[in-house]
């Protein structure tokens, strides 16, 4: 009955994180976002974060959007430089094509820095994409 179970691989749905000007407050903050590089929309994207370490933990947070479209993205939040000190995971769920995925998206700790910084696709920001 197992081998029944079809489990659809998630694929070109991704999370970042970029480093970008925030006019507010005059300052380069860091912010993750859902990134869509399909060429349908994903619908009904659940994001639920949280960062981690061997002694300390954040709040769970969690995030739906109802549509994301075909090449395009959603801002999921804002992650200050003392929860970057944590492995943040990102777990992803969405419905594209008929079927559920899921996907869980992990930055280390530290490893979101300058010097990691790459420019992510569609967004045409500096970031780094999540493992």
């Amino acid at each position: 009955m197992k081998k029944d179970i079809h489990i659809p691989i998630s694929k070109e749905v991704y999370v970042a994180i970029v480093h970008e000007w925030n006019k507010e407050f005059l300052s380069k903050d860091w912010n993750a976002y859902l990134i869509n590089n399909r060429n349908t929309p994903i619908q009904m994207a659940l994001v639920v974060s949280k960062g981690y370490d061997d002694d300390r933990k954040t709040s769970t947070m969690r995030y739906a959007f109802g549509v994301v479209k075909a090449k395009g993205y959603e801002k999921i939040e804002m992650v200050t430089e003392d929860v970057l000190a944590l492995t943040n995971e990102f777990y992803v769920t969405y419905y594209a094509d008929d079927q559920l995925y899921e996907r869980r998206f992990i930055f280390e700790k530290n490893t979101v820095t300058k010097n990691n910084l790459i420019t992510i696709p569609l967004l045409e920001m500096d970031g780094i994409f999540a493992k």
